[in-house]
């Protein structure tokens, strides 16, 4: 189901007042044909995807979503949208993003939405978006799927960012239409889905100029911005159709997209949840509120690997996990704030994972959902790299932390791996292993263009060394600690007390304090536009939100569109 303007609100967002509301968990799941927000249209190998907001369909009641500005639930038909364009049409070579209404292209976030949302529900929306943007280039990058923005008005804020996720943006020359990033000026927050970042690091405006651009509410427009580097051409509006439809058909005449095959449908997953389990085929999730954490477990592939990728379409497990892994992080993290640890199971046959691994890569540049399979892997374990809750991962007789899987173990912040067998509950059982594969050695790299393991040994090239040497070959936990592959091994004496005590420890510390630290140390290494639009989107804009002088009673924020100055406490902190 998706939410409607007659939902109820979703958890940490402030009710309209007079109307309280329950909490009513946000559903991540949609269908084109239930859209309110976009329009998808097809012409050969160019798809046009049109942002027409519905003013009156806001996520929840509150607020009116006027000039095609955005909440949530239209970023949910966003990412949806994408996600359907890579799978479902193979065809399509270019996507155009424009706008169906007249004389704007979008208005940005939804200050009345901002205001009345609770800080996490702030910081988590702007996290999905960014990740959402990133998608949006990754096809451009390596899905020969190019996005361009055709702003037929001006795009302001959120609506700017969404222009410079695409790889092209054209910008109608009109003497109204406008750029601009002026959520300084005006709301005295940064624009929290990483436009300051991608226009020096992207797009390589210089230095002073995005200075002067990112205080100038009313932004720029015709020539400046394309000599400003802020877009890619101005176009009269006389020749705008035409001129959209030219550029279209180049980026799709340098696209490797197959010319042929068909799509793989993405069907609704089969997901139950209550107040205490969610759970698809392959993936569950305990809940366990008193202890604070979720208890999640993927399973492995039930059946062999078939002859090819397309003869199970969206039922291939590697895929259905993604979906299913993508879904249940997006819902924990939005709907379950209060479950701050993740302790990370698999169970299942670790040859099996493999095999699925060495058919996606065997294929990966002769049949185009190969590829696009291990991309979605790598989105959905960058989305678990950035989210905000401690990763535990528990490695036991049964598990399948193989490959692709393994990945899931090396995001964690600590691994435990069972020394031998736990005597009392299984004495015969084969003791836990894990083993490094070639998904683990660069098709799933993080945000930092590292891998894993990269990111793991980083300034220790003997040690990574050692790891790629032993790749293939199932590894016990003695041999996992000795390389460095896991933080302990105890075993069956120590083993509950242990992990017990790491998880009450972490349910005892100050929250913030641990997102802080999780995000410093996860990304070891290079920092890449990613690794810094997620680092200062976690602590810059996260502070920001917080600070009286943006989120106060008399705040920039709640003072937008009464009348009256914000009240700034004007002291450099």
């Amino acid at each position: 189901m998706t939410a409607t303007a007659s939902s109820p609100r979703p958890p940490g967002h402030a009710p309209p007042e007079g109307r309280p509301a329950p909490p009513m968990p946000v559903d991540f799941q949609t269908h084109p044909s239930r859209y309110r927000h976009w329009r998808l249209a097809f012409d050969g190998p160019v798809a046009t995807l049109t942002m027409d907001v519905d003013e009156q369909g806001g996520l929840v009641p509150g607020y009116e979503l006027k000039l095609n500005s955005y909440d949530l639930g239209v970023d949910i038909e966003l990412y949806d949208a994408v996600q359907r364009l890579r799978f479902e049409h193979p065809e399509v070579r270019t996507v155009v993003v424009t706008g169906g209404k007249e004389k704007v292209f979008c208005a940005g976030a939804n200050i009345r939405m901002l205001a009345a949302a609770s800080h996490a529900w702030k910081v988590n929306f702007c996290k999905f978006t960014n990740e959402t943007r990133n998608g949006i280039e990754d096809a451009s990058a390596h899905s020969g799927q190019t996005y361009i923005a055709a702003l037929n008005g001006t795009a302001s804020g959120g609506g700017y960012e969404l222009a410079l996720a695409c790889e092209h943006i054209m910008l109608v020359d009109d003497r109204s239409s406008a750029v601009s990033l002026p959520e300084l000026p005006l709301l005295g927050v940064l624009p929290g889905t990483g436009g300051l970042t991608r226009v020096v690091d992207k797009r390589h405006v210089r230095r002073d100029i995005a200075d002067y651009f990112s205080t100038r509410s009313e932004g720029v427009s015709g020539r400046k911005a394309v000599q400003w580097r802020l877009v890619d051409e101005a176009v009269p509006r006389s020749r705008w159709e035409e001129t959209v439809a030219e550029r279209a058909a180049e980026f799709a005449g340098r696209s490797t997209r197959p010319a042929g095959g068909s799509g793989i449908e993405l069907p609704p997953l089969a997901k139950t949840r209550t107040a205490e389990r969610i759970a698809y085929r392959y993936v569950t999730a305990a809940l366990d509120r008193e202890r604070g954490c979720a208890e999640i477990t993927l399973l492995g592939p039930d059946t062999g690997v078939p002859a090819g990728v397309h003869e199970r379409g969206a039922g291939f497990w590697s895929l259905a996990l993604a979906r299913e892994l993508d879904d249940l992080i997006l819902d924990l993290r939005t709907n379950e704030t209060e479950l701050g640890t993740w302790v990370l199971r698999t169970r299942g046959d670790a040859e099996r994972v493999l095999a699925h691994d060495a058919l996606l890569l065997e294929h990966r540049d002769d049949d185009w959902p190969a590829n696009e399979i291990v991309l979605y892997l790598k989105r959905t374990l960058k989305r678990l790299d950035v989210t905000s809750r401690s990763l535990i991962a528990l490695i036991e007789p049964g598990s399948c932390f193989a490959g692709s899987l393994l990945e899931v173990a090396l995001a964690a912040d600590r691994s435990f791996q069972l020394s031998g067998v736990f005597e009392d509950a299984d004495p015969d059982a084969e003791p836990a292993a894990i083993t490094v594969g070639p998904m683990n050695l660069g098709p799933l790299p993080m945000g930092n263009d590292l891998t894993r393991l990269a990111t793991r040994f980083h300034g220790d090239a003997g040690a990574l060394a050692a790891v790629e040497k032993r790749a293939g070959e199932p590894l016990s936990a003695e041999e996992a600690e000795r390389l460095g592959l896991v933080t302990f091994a105890p075993d069956d004496i120590d083993w509950a007390d242990e992990v017990r005590i790491a998880i009450e420890e972490r349910a005892s510390f100050n929250p913030d304090a641990l997102t802080g630290l999780e995000a410093n140390y996860r990304f070891a290494g290079p920092e890449t536009i990613e690794t810094k639009i997620f680092g200062r989107l976690s602590a810059w804009q996260n502070w920001i939100f917080y600070r009286p002088n943006a989120s106060g009673p008399d705040g920039a924020l709640r003072k937008f569109g009464t009348g009256r100055r914000a009240d700034f406490d004007h002291k450099r902190v």
